[in-house]
């Protein structure tokens, strides 16, 4: 790992914290650590972590209410780790916006692939993506046309993100469901479709197009 950026290791449980902590020096990653909430907000406020490692259950709060919090205005990759376990629980910390999630024990090999492929992530993912008039900016998950913002929900950023990415490329509804919900569709087909129907509104008169065909999905066409 380069010397651009660190992770941000966010436990309270002194032993799993400094166990993770020699884990990952040991294989030469930057790292900077916090035993709470309060002390995360702090560290990310003075210089934003390339990845975050995130307990769910923490003194000052829950991690997933921290998650939801920082996706508001992040896009930073995040490793859940907790000893929160269940489907119900990695659903939900899929839905609160978490990369990944490996709950405790966990091995040790598999805990290292998974933060060697969050930091995968953290690379493959431009601060700034632009098409044309229309520019994301990842950081802060906002999207612009024009220089003016889209007022787009998350949900709605991400959708827009991955069409961007595939332009011209046909996406599937449960591709789309998959990657911006966190989770299977399961036939959920109506949060997809009034999520893109909002989508256009937004991008109305601008020359981009989102182009649907049914039973096959999506496509983003940009100016010609």
């Amino acid at each position: 790992m380069d010397n651009e950026g660190y992770l941000l290791l966010v436990e309270d449980n002194i032993e799993v914290q400094n166990n993770n902590k020699k884990i990952l020096e040991r294989r030469g990653y930057p790292l900077k650590q916090a035993m709470n909430l309060a002390e995360a907000r702090e560290i990310i406020a003075k210089d934003p972590p390339r990845a975050i490692i995130l307990d769910v259950l923490l003194p000052d709060g829950s991690g997933l209410d921290f998650l939801a919090e920082l996706r508001k205005t992040s896009h930073i990759p995040v490793l859940l780790l907790t000893a929160l376990g269940t489907p119900a629980d990695i659903i939900a910390g899929l839905n609160a916006g978490g990369d990944d999630y490996l709950p405790k024990p966990y091995n040790l090999a598999e805990f290292l692939a998974r933060v060697n492929a969050l930091l995968r992530r953290a690379e493959q993912v431009p601060e700034i993506i632009k098409k044309g008039q229309l520019t994301l900016h990842m950081a802060s998950a906002q999207a612009f046309l024009s220089g003016v913002p889209m007022q787009l929900s998350q949900k709605e950023f991400q959708l827009l993100y991955i069409l961007v990415q595939n332009e011209g490329l046909m996406v599937t509804a449960e591709y789309l469901y998959e990657k911006a919900w966190g989770m299977p569709m399961m036939g959920d087909t109506q949060s997809v479709k009034s999520a893109v129907s909002r989508l256009r509104k937004r991008l109305a008169g601008s020359g981009f197009s989102i182009l649907a065909s049914r039973g096959k999905g999506y496509r983003f066409k940009g100016m010609v």
